[in-house]
Formats: C-alpha cells, sequence, structure tokens
C-alpha cells in the first residue's frame, strides 16, 4: 500500500470534486428558480437531490460487495458530469421537466461516492495515517466549499450559467482522472461474512453502544443542520436587507474556514485511541450546535461572523472524529454502518428541512434554531446520562471468581 501517495490523489480528489459540488449547490438552485420563478420548484429539486442519497444509502451496501475499487469511483464521477452535461446538450424549453432528475443523479452520485470512499479508505491509506488523512480531507471539503460559494455568483455573473455547469462537468472528469492511479488492498471479506450483514450491522451495534450513540447524535444533528440551512438566507436578508446574497456568502466562507482549522487541530491533539476519537466528535457537536445557537441571536453582521466560526470548529471537530472511528470497525461491518451513516444524515436532513420551514413563518430564526439544535444537545446529555449509568452498573456487578 503506498499511503501518501493514494492520500495526495484523494485529498486533491476530493478538492476539485467538493468545489464542483458547492459550485452546483450554489448555481443550480439559482438556475432552478430563475427557469420556474417557482420556490415550489425549488422545493421539488432539493427533495430529489435528498431522495438521490436516501436511495444510494439503501442500495450502497450490496453495490460495494459486488463492486469495490476504483472503478466505482471513477463512474459516479461520470455519471455526475453527465448529468450536468444534459444541461448544456438539452434546450432550455425542456430542461424545466429534467431538473428533478439531474438533482436525482447529482444526489445518487455524490452519496454513493462519499460511501465507497470512506468505507474503503483504510484499504488505501494504513491505519497510523487514517486520522490525519481525513482530516485532510475534511479540510480540502471545507477550502472547497469557501472558493465553491464565494466564486460561483461571480462566474454565473460573468460567464453565465453554461460556463458554470461546463467547469463544474469537468471537476468532476479531473477528479476522475485522478482517481484512476489509486491502488487498493485486497479486501479481506470472505462471501460467507458478507450474507446477513444487516443483521450483524444490529448485533454489531448492540455490542458497541458507543457506534449506536454516535450515529443516534448524528440523526439527531442532520435535524439541526438542516434547520440552520433554511435559516441562512432568512437571517442575511433580515441583517442585510440590500445584500442579503454577500452576507451568505462571507457566512458560508467563515463557517467553512472554522471547520478547516478545526480538522486541522483535530488532527493534531495527542491521543489517537478509539476514546478520543468518540469525545472529539461529542464535543465537536456540542460545539457546533452552541456556536449555531449563538449565531442566530446576533443583531449585526459581525456577532453573525464572529460565532459562525466556533460553529464551523465544531463541525471540523466532529467530522474528522467520527470518520476516524468508524473506519476502525471490521471490514464486515464498515460498507454497513457507512451506508447507515448515509441514510441517517440524508433522512433527517429532508425531514428537518420539511419540519422547520414552516417553523420561520411562526418564530424568529433564533428560537427556531435554538429549538433544533437542542435535539443534538439533548441527546447527547441523554448518551452521557445513559454511559454513567451503564458505567455505575458495571462497577456495582460482582467481579467473577478466578
Amino acid at each position: 500500500m503506498t499511503s501518501p501517495r493514494n492520500a495526495h490523489l484523494i485529498i486533491t480528489a476530493r478538492l476539485i470534486s467538493d468545489f464542483g459540488a458547492f459550485l452546483n449547490m450554489v448555481a443550480l438552485a439559482t438556475y432552478v428558480y430563475l427557469l420556474s420563478n417557482s420556490a415550489i420548484s425549488v422545493g421539488i429539486f432539493l427533495a430529489s437531490r435528498v431522495g438521490g442519497g436516501i436511495f444510494a444509502s439503501l442500495i450502497g451496501t450490496r453495490f460495494y460487495r459486488r463492486f469495490s475499487g476504483r472503478l466505482p469511483l471513477i463512474a459516479f464521477d461520470l455519471l455526475r458530469a453527465g448529468v450536468l452535461g444534459l444541461l448544456l446538450i438539452v434546450p432550455v424549453s425542456q430542461q424545466a421537466l429534467l431538473l428533478p432528475f439531474i438533482a436525482f443523479g447529482l444526489g445518487f452520485g455524490n452519496s454513493m461516492f462519499a460511501i465507497g470512499l470512506n468505507s474503503q479508505l483504510p484499504r488505501l491509506i494504513e491505519p497510523a495515517h487514517l486520522l490525519k488523512t481525513n482530516a485532510w480531507i475534511t479540510s480540502a471539503s471545507s477550502a472547497a466549499m469557501v472558493g465553491g460559494s464565494l466564486v460561483s455568483g461571480l462566474l454565473v455573473a460573468g460567464f453565465g450559467f453554461e460556463v458554470v455547469f461546463a467547469l463544474n462537468a469537468l471537476t468532476y472528469l479531473l477528479a476522475a482522472l485522478l482517481i484512476v492511479p489509486l491502488r487498493f488492498d485486497t479486501p479481506t471479506l470472505n462471501e460467507k461474512s458478507a450474507r446477513g450483514e444487516w443483521s450483524a450491522l444490529r448485533q454489531g451495534l448492540r455490542s458497541a453502544p458507543v457506534i449506536a450513540a454516535m450515529l443516534a447524535v448524528t440523526m439527531a444533528d442532520t435535524l439541526g443542520s438542516a434547520a440552520h440551512n433554511v435559516g441562512f438566507p432568512i437571517i442575511s436578508k433580515l441583517l442585510s436587507p440590500d445584500s442579503a446574497s454577500t452576507t451568505l456568502g462571507l457566512v458560508l466562507a467563515v463557517w467553512a474556514s472554522g471547520k478547516l482549522l478545526g480538522a486541522r487541530i483535530a488532527s493534531r491533539l495527542k491521543g489517537s485511541d478509539n476514546i478520543h476519537l468518540e469525545r472529539r466528535f461529542f464535543f465537536g457537536v456540542a460545539l457546533m450546535s452552541c456556536g449555531f445557537i449563538l449565531m442566530f441571536q446576533q443583531h449585526s453582521l459581525f456577532g453573525l461572523l464572529l460565532f459562525s466560526l466556533p460553529a464551523g470548529l465544531g463541525d471540523g471537530f466532529s467530522e474528522v472524529g467520527l470518520l476516524s472511528r468508524l473506519q476502525r470497525e471490521p471490514e464486515d461491518l464498515r460498507l454497513p454502518i457507512f451506508s447507515l451513516l448515509t441514510l441517517l444524515q440524508m433522512t433527517g436532513f429532508g425531514i428537518g428541512m420539511l419540519i422547520a420551514a414552516p417553523f420561520y413563518q411562526w418564530w424568529t430564526p433564533g428560537a427556531v434554531v435554538m429549538l433544533f439544535h437542542g435535539i443534538p444537545l439533548g441527546t447527547l446529555l441523554t448518551v452521557k446520562v445513559l454511559a454513567l449509568r451503564r458505567g455505575r452498573v458495571l462497577r456495582s456487578s460482582p467481579t467473577p471468581a478466578p
């Protein structure tokens, strides 16, 4: 295994493909609204994207059991490039009906790529280098978000949507080329252990309650994330009615910068045992939720930007801790765990957006974000109480005689 070479290729590919993902996240949402002049159409587009991710999480385990290695990752990069290429060849008059299918294809391709890469990373990188590699991947994703979010509007204004879509398709093609030289270790999973993997996963989560707790907190966290994503444009418009898009871009840039910094700090902290990774994850979620709650209580742009930094720091901490810890699981559990993780994230985010949106009609943005980010904080508190109770039970149980 050539870990440094593989790591450099993966990090560069992730930087380029995530830049493209954030580029089309901003450009496509704007394009859908301009094409349809309907908020409902934007909602259908976003729901289709989430639906693609949910479908990927349901079939990801079975797919990667049959097709592993670099070829599926290349195929999903080409799929994303191909669906975006449709916008360059299909007449504008026919694109309205096509856009939900494009959104589904992008959501499906994004999630399948993430499941395949995250679950197979231990076959590409030596265990001693996994934590640092995950931190660099998170850092690259954060840098891509800063660049993609800030550059997207400028490119659309200067060159038009077609140029942005063409550039976006090119980023996925470049990412696919970087995947080609990767060299994977031979999987250790045999056919027998691949059978009944979901029942094995359930049994594995029962025997490893901390993993189940991390997944439960992740599910709760996606509800909070959905709420603040709905609230970003609302609070940006409230604070700066004449330059809401500029404010939103600055907030996203500072938040992503915090995430990058959090990932770098997480990789440099002493201690890389499972318990250290678990504590970093739980601490990161708490810091992120508190940061967003405080952020949405502000009445000035300075205050908004000030608290978006710790929110990003927490996100960087939690992501590095979660990925690095889940990749420590045995090969037969790793793939279904990442498929389940994607399912929880996609489902929680989709449901969260549907539930949170009406609350903004009744409450202030600060109250809505406090409610929804209170859910992961409450889940963390519950996990802590259960852990303390379990520890007391174990300490009070009689020690078996030698």
